[in-house]
């Protein structure tokens, strides 16, 4: 034991860091949500932590998003790097350890005039171990398991997207149902119109040009019809692919009014600190402290390599004596290696981790001022959809009422039928506009949703 204290005095050595102490950078961004007419009022209450059931409240969702959880592709990609990202760090961290390897030999020696000899062996040993005196192997070992932690940030942020793009493809089977209705009904209404316009051609009260201007109309619901017919068939493909497989058509939903009373609205709160948690920040500063870490790595290799070779085992020339104590034998034997002249390569080397420290800071701060930008956006559009929602309702009125007076005069004698062609297109155009924008409140919310990083299980973060 005494010959193997240098091995496991070695063993018991720190390591020292050469990598540069990491600080977390002062985001680039200000510190609260922009204010103004676009913005809605801010409150004091912070951006809670919730589950994706607090925001998706309609049981039909809930469980497609379980549903996608359990069988998206996309999610088991993500688990399957999360597991090579953790078995690389042991890999790495296996380095820091002594490898022992034991070997067995037998000979035996047959001489022409003289009895043959035979010689038995056992032996076990550490061949160059390196002794981590100035942690490279210690800051490769850190970075590998930076890397990770941003491989499972980076899985949590396609989680984090795959619930907000199957609500939005939810929602917008809803809107497309909707105006499949509405182009339904237009056509319905342009075929009596242009039974009735025949009619009033044949009786010789109309001119041909009405009859062809009611067909226009129609030719135009109808083509809208099938249009939303394959929106339909799509919309139900792309929520086939987010959640993994066939799934009860019975849970898409066909009425808009029912999607957005049932997906509520994920508040900001006032402070910008909040982008920290969202999962690509985190993926993006683990990032950076990987590079970090890089540094010490390269730092290390301007310095010797010592290692040590230690080897303990029996020999003897009967197997049966094998294990007599004056059949042991050990040795121990140290080395140093260190480059004389490398033309620079390893001062180059710390000047590459360096700069690469330096692209992965610029690219955390770009993932936190884009995180900024999409939830300005968001609540800008937030602070304006109920307006133009209200707004867009009382046109949907006026020229729905239009449409019904224009109709009435055409009927009568007193408007021409062009005049009544223009307000039933105004009125078709403001009811899909309408489907149009209550959509929009839909995706705004999603997009909050999404844009903040505010699914508990997509948190995290150091």
């Amino acid at each position: 034991m005494k010959r193997f204290a240098p091995v496991l005095l070695a063993l018991a050595l720190p390591a020292c860091s050469m990598a540069p102490k990491y600080a977390r950078p002062t985001a680039p961004v200000p510190s609260s949500w922009p204010v103004g007419d676009a913005y809605p009022a801010q409150d004091e209450a912070t951006v809670p932590a919730v589950s994706y059931r607090e925001i998706f409240r309609d049981p039909r969702l809930q469980a497609l998003v379980e549903q996608a959880l359990a069988g998206n592709r996309d999610l088991r990609v993500a688990a399957a790097n999360i597991a090579a990202a953790r078995a690389q760090v042991r890999v790495q961290r296996a380095a820091q350890f002594p490898e022992i390897a034991a070997t067995a030999s037998a000979r035996r020696d047959s001489g022409a005039n003289g009895p043959a000899s035979r010689g038995y062996a056992l032996d076990a040993g550490i061949s160059a171990f390196e002794l981590d005196l100035f942690g490279r192997l210690a800051s490769a070992t850190e970075a590998e398991r930076q890397r990770a932690l941003g491989t499972e940030a980076a899985a949590r942020t396609v989680r984090l997207g795959l619930v907000a793009d199957l609500a939005t493809a939810w929602a917008s089977h809803a809107a497309d149902a909707e105006l499949l209705r509405i182009a339904q009904d237009t056509a319905a209404s342009a075929r009596r119109s242009v039974e009735l316009t025949r009619a009033r051609l044949d009786g010789g009260v109309a001119p041909r040009t009405d009859l062809r201007q009611a067909e226009q109309i129609l030719a135009t619901a109808e083509a809208d019809v099938a249009a939303q017919t394959t929106a339909l068939a799509q919309d139900r493909n792309l929520v086939q692919l987010l959640v993994g497989g066939p799934f009860d058509a019975a849970l898409l939903p066909d009425r808009l009014d029912d999607v957005v009373a049932s997906i509520a609205v994920l508040p900001a709160g006032t402070g910008s600190s909040v982008l920290l948690r969202r999962p690509d920040v985190i993926e993006a500063e683990y990032a950076l402290r990987a590079a970090n870490a890089d540094i010490g790595v390269a730092r290390a290799e301007l310095f010797p390599r010592i290692t040590l070779t230690g080897l303990a085992g029996f020999a003897s020339d009967a197997l049966s004596a094998l294990f007599d104590s004056g059949a042991f034998h050990t040795t121990v034997a140290g080395g140093a290696s260190q480059a004389i002249f490398s033309g620079g390569g390893a001062r180059a080397a710390v000047a590459v981790s360096q700069a690469q420290r330096d692209a992965a800071l610029a690219a955390y701060e770009r993932a936190i001022q884009t995180a900024f930008r999409e939830v300005a956006d968001a609540l800008a559009r937030q602070g304006t959809i109920a307006d133009e929602r209200r707004a867009s309702a009382l046109r949907l009125a006026a020229t729905a009422d239009t449409a019904r007076l224009t109709e009435a005069r055409y009927r009568g004698g007193v408007d021409s039928y062009l005049q009544n062609l223009d307000a039933q297109r105004s009125l078709y155009a403001a009811r899909q506009r309408d489907a149009a924008v209550r959509l929009a409140q839909v995706v705004n919310r999603v997009a909050l949703y999404r844009a903040l990083g505010g699914d508990q299980a997509s948190g995290g973060g150091e």
